[in-house]
Protein backbone atom coordinates (compact mmCIF):
# COMPACT_ATOMS: atom_id res chain seq x y z
CA UNK A 1 0.00 0.00 0.00
CA UNK A 2 1.26 3.68 -1.06
CA UNK A 3 0.77 6.97 0.93
CA UNK A 4 0.78 9.57 -1.63
CA UNK A 5 0.17 13.46 -1.03
CA UNK A 6 -3.28 15.12 -2.10
CA UNK A 7 -3.22 15.65 -5.83
CA UNK A 8 -4.40 19.26 -5.07
CA UNK A 9 -0.74 20.40 -3.53
CA UNK A 10 1.08 19.23 -6.50
CA UNK A 11 1.62 20.12 -10.09
CA UNK A 12 1.16 17.81 -12.67
CA UNK A 13 5.04 17.03 -13.26
CA UNK A 14 4.60 15.98 -9.44
CA UNK A 15 1.82 13.61 -9.27
CA UNK A 16 3.47 11.82 -12.29
CA UNK A 17 6.81 11.35 -10.46
CA UNK A 18 5.40 10.43 -7.37
CA UNK A 19 3.07 7.89 -9.59
CA UNK A 20 6.20 6.87 -11.24
CA UNK A 21 8.46 6.39 -7.89
CA UNK A 22 5.37 4.58 -6.26
CA UNK A 23 5.37 2.05 -9.48
CA UNK A 24 8.80 1.78 -8.97
CA UNK A 25 9.03 0.90 -5.71
CA UNK A 26 6.22 -1.49 -5.30
CA UNK A 27 8.17 -3.39 -8.65
CA UNK A 28 11.43 -3.54 -6.06
CA UNK A 29 9.14 -5.15 -3.59
CA UNK A 30 8.30 -2.23 -0.99
CA UNK A 31 5.34 -0.16 0.01
CA UNK A 32 5.70 3.70 -0.08
CA UNK A 33 4.63 6.61 1.92
CA UNK A 34 5.48 10.17 1.26
CA UNK A 35 6.12 12.85 3.49
CA UNK A 36 3.80 15.95 3.39
CA UNK A 37 6.06 18.02 1.36
CA UNK A 38 7.36 15.64 -1.17
CA UNK A 39 11.15 16.06 0.27
CA UNK A 40 11.28 12.00 1.54
CA UNK A 41 9.50 8.60 1.19
CA UNK A 42 10.00 5.85 3.49
CA UNK A 43 10.29 2.38 1.75
CA UNK A 44 8.89 -0.20 3.94
CA UNK A 45 7.78 -3.92 3.48
CA UNK A 46 4.71 -4.60 1.46
CA UNK A 47 1.21 -5.89 3.37
CA UNK A 48 0.50 -9.21 3.72
CA UNK A 49 -2.25 -11.04 1.34
CA UNK A 50 -4.56 -10.61 4.54
CA UNK A 51 -4.19 -6.70 4.51
CA UNK A 52 -1.83 -6.39 7.58
CA UNK A 53 0.81 -4.59 7.45
CA UNK A 54 4.07 -7.15 7.48
CA UNK A 55 7.36 -6.87 9.26
CA UNK A 56 10.63 -5.32 8.59
CA UNK A 57 12.67 -2.14 8.22
CA UNK A 58 11.69 1.33 6.61
CA UNK A 59 14.26 3.26 4.92
CA UNK A 60 14.11 6.87 4.43
CA UNK A 61 14.92 8.18 0.73
CA UNK A 62 15.40 11.92 -0.01
CA UNK A 63 13.79 13.42 -3.04
CA UNK A 64 14.95 16.82 -3.15
CA UNK A 65 17.61 16.54 -5.57
CA UNK A 66 16.09 13.93 -7.64
CA UNK A 67 12.93 16.37 -8.62
CA UNK A 68 15.57 19.19 -9.47
CA UNK A 69 17.31 16.35 -11.57
CA UNK A 70 14.01 15.33 -13.32
CA UNK A 71 13.00 19.14 -14.15
CA UNK A 72 16.30 19.14 -16.26
CA UNK A 73 15.25 16.15 -17.97
CA UNK A 74 12.70 14.92 -20.44
CA UNK A 75 10.54 12.86 -19.22
CA UNK A 76 11.40 9.76 -21.34
CA UNK A 77 14.81 9.90 -18.74
CA UNK A 78 12.38 9.46 -16.04
CA UNK A 79 11.89 5.64 -15.47
CA UNK A 80 16.00 5.99 -16.04
CA UNK A 81 16.23 8.26 -13.10
CA UNK A 82 13.87 6.51 -10.54
CA UNK A 83 15.12 3.12 -10.36
CA UNK A 84 18.70 4.22 -10.39
CA UNK A 85 17.72 5.88 -7.13
CA UNK A 86 15.56 3.93 -5.26
CA UNK A 87 18.23 0.74 -6.31
CA UNK A 88 20.89 2.65 -5.03
CA UNK A 89 19.14 3.91 -1.64
CA UNK A 90 17.95 0.41 -1.71
CA UNK A 91 21.82 -0.86 -2.15
CA UNK A 92 23.78 0.98 -0.25
CA UNK A 93 20.92 1.09 3.08
CA UNK A 94 23.90 0.03 5.23
CA UNK A 95 26.12 2.82 4.50
CA UNK A 96 25.59 6.44 5.21
CA UNK A 97 22.95 8.54 3.19
CA UNK A 98 24.70 10.29 -0.13
CA UNK A 99 22.11 12.40 -0.22
CA UNK A 100 22.60 13.65 3.21
CA UNK A 101 25.61 15.78 3.90
CA UNK A 102 26.66 15.84 7.13
CA UNK A 103 26.72 12.16 6.69
CA UNK A 104 29.03 11.92 4.09
CA UNK A 105 31.26 15.02 4.17
CA UNK A 106 34.25 13.03 5.52
CA UNK A 107 33.96 10.29 3.35
CA UNK A 108 33.78 12.94 -0.19
CA UNK A 109 36.83 11.79 -2.27
CA UNK A 110 37.79 12.99 -6.15
CA UNK A 111 38.64 10.51 -8.91
CA UNK A 112 40.40 11.50 -12.15
CA UNK A 113 38.77 9.37 -15.26
CA UNK A 114 39.58 10.16 -19.29
CA UNK A 115 36.43 11.89 -20.55
CA UNK A 116 35.87 8.78 -22.82
CA UNK A 117 35.69 6.54 -20.27
CA UNK A 118 32.80 8.20 -18.64
CA UNK A 119 29.83 6.40 -19.93
CA UNK A 120 27.56 9.83 -19.41
CA UNK A 121 29.28 12.91 -17.97
CA UNK A 122 25.33 14.16 -16.99
CA UNK A 123 25.34 11.30 -14.47
CA UNK A 124 27.98 12.40 -12.52
CA UNK A 125 29.10 15.11 -10.39
CA UNK A 126 32.75 16.78 -11.30
CA UNK A 127 35.12 18.97 -13.53
CA UNK A 128 37.43 18.99 -16.43
CA UNK A 129 41.35 18.80 -15.41
CA UNK A 130 41.94 18.90 -19.06
CA UNK A 131 40.82 18.92 -22.29
CA UNK A 132 40.00 14.85 -22.25
CA UNK A 133 40.03 14.59 -18.21
CA UNK A 134 37.56 15.10 -15.54
CA UNK A 135 37.83 15.36 -11.80
CA UNK A 136 34.75 13.51 -10.39
CA UNK A 137 33.43 13.79 -7.09
CA UNK A 138 32.93 10.31 -5.55
CA UNK A 139 31.84 8.68 -2.31
CA UNK A 140 31.80 5.02 -1.36
CA UNK A 141 34.23 4.28 -3.80
CA UNK A 142 31.65 5.49 -6.83
CA UNK A 143 31.09 8.92 -8.77
CA UNK A 144 27.95 10.64 -6.92
CA UNK A 145 24.73 11.20 -8.95
CA UNK A 146 23.58 14.93 -9.22
CA UNK A 147 20.29 13.89 -7.71
CA UNK A 148 22.18 13.25 -4.17
CA UNK A 149 24.06 16.47 -4.32
CA UNK A 150 21.25 17.93 -5.45
CA UNK A 151 20.51 17.53 -1.94
CA UNK A 152 22.79 19.40 -0.49
CA UNK A 153 22.67 22.75 0.95
CA UNK A 154 25.72 23.72 -0.77
CA UNK A 155 26.36 24.15 -4.94
CA UNK A 156 28.37 21.31 -6.64
CA UNK A 157 31.75 23.69 -6.92
CA UNK A 158 31.70 23.23 -3.18
CA UNK A 159 30.98 20.21 -2.51
CA UNK A 160 34.47 19.29 -4.67
CA UNK A 161 36.40 21.97 -2.75
CA UNK A 162 35.48 19.36 0.81
CA UNK A 163 36.54 16.10 -1.59
CA UNK A 164 39.78 17.95 -2.13
CA UNK A 165 40.37 19.45 1.09
CA UNK A 166 39.74 15.60 2.43
CA UNK A 167 42.28 13.72 -0.25
CA UNK A 168 44.86 16.36 1.11
CA UNK A 169 44.50 15.66 4.22
CA UNK A 170 43.65 11.63 4.37
CA UNK A 171 45.47 10.51 1.11
CA UNK A 172 48.62 11.44 0.91
CA UNK A 173 50.50 9.35 -1.97
CA UNK A 174 53.38 7.69 -1.80
CA UNK A 175 56.80 9.51 -3.55
CA UNK A 176 59.37 7.58 -4.80
CA UNK A 177 62.26 8.87 -7.33
CA UNK A 178 62.30 7.13 -10.37
CA UNK A 179 64.18 6.74 -13.99
CA UNK A 180 62.61 7.21 -17.10
CA UNK A 181 65.54 5.65 -19.62
CA UNK A 182 68.01 8.38 -18.51
CA UNK A 183 65.31 10.44 -17.73
CA UNK A 184 64.85 12.02 -14.07
CA UNK A 185 61.31 11.42 -12.48
CA UNK A 186 59.21 11.37 -9.31
CA UNK A 187 56.60 8.52 -8.89
CA UNK A 188 53.48 9.45 -6.85
CA UNK A 189 51.10 6.22 -6.18
CA UNK A 190 49.27 4.61 -3.45
CA UNK A 191 45.84 6.46 -3.47
CA UNK A 192 42.84 6.71 -6.04
CA UNK A 193 42.84 10.11 -6.29
CA UNK A 194 46.79 10.68 -6.61
CA UNK A 195 45.90 12.95 -10.14
CA UNK A 196 44.15 15.41 -7.84
CA UNK A 197 47.18 15.82 -5.75
CA UNK A 198 48.47 18.02 -8.37
CA UNK A 199 46.60 20.90 -6.89
CA UNK A 200 49.41 21.09 -4.00
CA UNK A 201 51.98 19.19 -5.63
CA UNK A 202 54.72 21.54 -4.25
CA UNK A 203 53.28 20.10 -0.75
CA UNK A 204 55.35 17.29 -1.99
CA UNK A 205 58.10 17.87 -3.91
CA UNK A 206 59.75 21.56 -5.54
CA UNK A 207 57.99 22.73 -8.57
CA UNK A 208 59.98 25.18 -10.98
CA UNK A 209 58.07 28.68 -11.99
CA UNK A 210 57.61 26.37 -15.26
CA UNK A 211 55.65 23.79 -13.98
CA UNK A 212 56.41 19.93 -14.60
CA UNK A 213 55.40 17.17 -17.47
CA UNK A 214 52.86 15.05 -16.06
CA UNK A 215 51.51 11.86 -17.01
CA UNK A 216 49.24 9.03 -15.13
CA UNK A 217 50.11 5.49 -16.27
CA UNK A 218 47.31 4.36 -13.64
CA UNK A 219 44.11 5.29 -11.68
CA UNK A 220 46.35 5.38 -8.71
CA UNK A 221 49.54 6.84 -9.88
CA UNK A 222 51.08 10.25 -11.52
CA UNK A 223 54.69 10.41 -12.56
CA UNK A 224 55.97 14.00 -13.10
CA UNK A 225 59.27 15.49 -14.63
CA UNK A 226 60.37 19.30 -13.65
CA UNK A 227 60.32 21.89 -16.69
CA UNK A 228 63.87 23.24 -15.42
CA UNK A 229 65.98 22.84 -18.75
CA UNK A 230 66.52 21.92 -22.46
CA UNK A 231 66.20 18.34 -21.38
CA UNK A 232 62.51 18.36 -21.14
CA UNK A 233 62.13 17.70 -24.71
CA UNK A 234 63.48 14.22 -24.46
CA UNK A 235 61.32 14.31 -21.50
CA UNK A 236 58.34 14.20 -23.34
CA UNK A 237 59.34 11.57 -25.13
CA UNK A 238 60.25 9.39 -22.48
CA UNK A 239 57.04 10.01 -20.57
CA UNK A 240 55.31 9.30 -23.72
CA UNK A 241 56.46 5.94 -24.46
CA UNK A 242 55.86 5.10 -21.33
CA UNK A 243 52.52 5.99 -20.77
CA UNK A 244 51.40 4.21 -23.62
CA UNK A 245 52.91 1.11 -22.10
CA UNK A 246 51.33 1.66 -18.93
CA UNK A 247 47.81 1.55 -20.79
CA UNK A 248 46.53 4.16 -17.90
CA UNK A 249 43.52 6.76 -17.31
CA UNK A 250 45.57 8.54 -20.17
CA UNK A 251 48.08 7.84 -22.82
CA UNK A 252 49.06 11.72 -23.26
CA UNK A 253 51.70 14.14 -21.70
CA UNK A 254 50.60 17.35 -19.93
CA UNK A 255 51.85 20.23 -18.53
CA UNK A 256 51.20 21.31 -15.36
CA UNK A 257 51.19 25.27 -14.58
CA UNK A 258 49.47 27.86 -12.61
CA UNK A 259 47.10 25.37 -11.60
CA UNK A 260 45.94 24.05 -15.16
CA UNK A 261 46.68 21.14 -17.14
CA UNK A 262 47.45 21.45 -20.48
CA UNK A 263 47.81 18.42 -23.33
CA UNK A 264 51.10 18.29 -25.08
CA UNK A 265 50.02 16.78 -28.39
CA UNK A 266 52.86 14.43 -28.95
CA UNK A 267 52.27 11.51 -31.89
CA UNK A 268 54.72 8.32 -32.39
CA UNK A 269 55.05 8.22 -35.97
CA UNK A 270 56.59 6.28 -38.80
CA UNK A 271 59.16 7.91 -41.01
CA UNK A 272 61.20 6.15 -43.25
CA UNK A 273 61.26 3.32 -41.35
CA UNK A 274 61.91 4.74 -38.38
CA UNK A 275 59.73 5.63 -35.18
CA UNK A 276 59.89 9.00 -34.72
CA UNK A 277 57.97 11.55 -31.83
CA UNK A 278 56.05 14.73 -33.41
CA UNK A 279 55.08 17.51 -30.65
CA UNK A 280 52.94 19.95 -31.43
CA UNK A 281 53.49 21.75 -27.82
CA UNK A 282 50.91 24.36 -27.28
CA UNK A 283 51.89 27.92 -27.92
CA UNK A 284 52.33 29.16 -24.44
CA UNK A 285 54.84 26.14 -23.52
CA UNK A 286 56.23 26.57 -27.15
CA UNK A 287 57.72 30.10 -25.48
CA UNK A 288 58.50 28.31 -22.60
CA UNK A 289 60.94 25.68 -24.51
CA UNK A 290 62.33 28.54 -26.82
CA UNK A 291 63.75 30.63 -23.63
CA UNK A 292 64.97 26.68 -22.45
CA UNK A 293 67.29 26.38 -24.86
CA UNK A 294 68.53 30.04 -25.23
CA UNK A 295 69.81 29.34 -21.90
CA UNK A 296 71.38 26.03 -22.63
Amino acid sequence: MNSFRPARSRSVEEVDLDSLLALVADSLGHSCTFAADGARLTLGPQPSRDGHQANGKHLTVHLTGLRREAGRRPREDWPMLVSEHLKRALADASLPDPCDLDQVRPLLRTRVEAVEEVPDLTRVVGRHLGPDLVELLTVHDRPVRPEEAGCWPIPSAQALEVALANVRQADRPALTPSDLGGTPVWHLHGTVAAASHLHWLDDHLPVPADGVLVIMPGADSLVVHPVDGIGVVRAIERLRVHALRAGGPSEQVYWWHAGRLTLIRADIVMQEGQTRLVVAPPPEFARVLARLAQQH
